[in-house]
């Protein structure tokens, strides 16, 4: 969602290139990759052209140590997992609801996603984890207008 809302700020008229697709969803009764796997499928079924990835928010405490090096606490929501995202501009996701209505789930708030700033959340990432996202997004070169905030 960062990448659309900053390319249009910056009116761009081409939109960035989605490295993925971001699908994160709570479900506490199957936290199977192989479930990940079957909801990844159909998305790619029906939109095969785009980098779908697919997390079950209730899951990220069983693989997180071996991805991260050190152990998480399980998640209770959806929203507490969009809270611990690494920086506040990305803790922003839409959950279509049954009656096609959009939930936005901003913990932090939208100000950071349209102010175009930068900052760390620190609730899950270090200050290491931090500096390396920026680092490998490059946000100053790829949105001149954004505004990193140092850790």
């Amino acid at each position: 969602m960062r990448n659309l809302v900053w390319d249009s700020l910056h009116q761009y008229e081409e939109p960035s290139v989605l490295p993925d697709i971001d699908v994160a969803y709570f479900d506490e009764t199957d936290l199977s990759k192989e479930h990940e796997a079957l909801l990844r499928a159909r998305l790619v079924s029906a939109h095969a052209q785009l980098p779908w990835e697919v997390t079950n928010q209730a899951a990220v405490h069983t693989w997180y140590e071996g991805a991260f090096g050190f152990t998480v606490p399980a998640l209770q929501s959806l929203e507490e997992a969009t809270a611990s995202w690494p920086e506040y501009a990305t803790s922003v996701g839409l959950s279509l609801l049954p009656d096609d209505s959009i939930r936005v789930i901003a913990p932090y708030g939208l100000e950071d996603l349209f102010g175009m700033v930068v900052r760390w959340n620190p609730l899950r990432a270090d200050v290491a984890t931090y500096r390396k996202r920026v680092e490998q997004k490059r946000y100053r070169e790829r949105w001149p207008q954004a505004v990193i905030v140092p850790s």
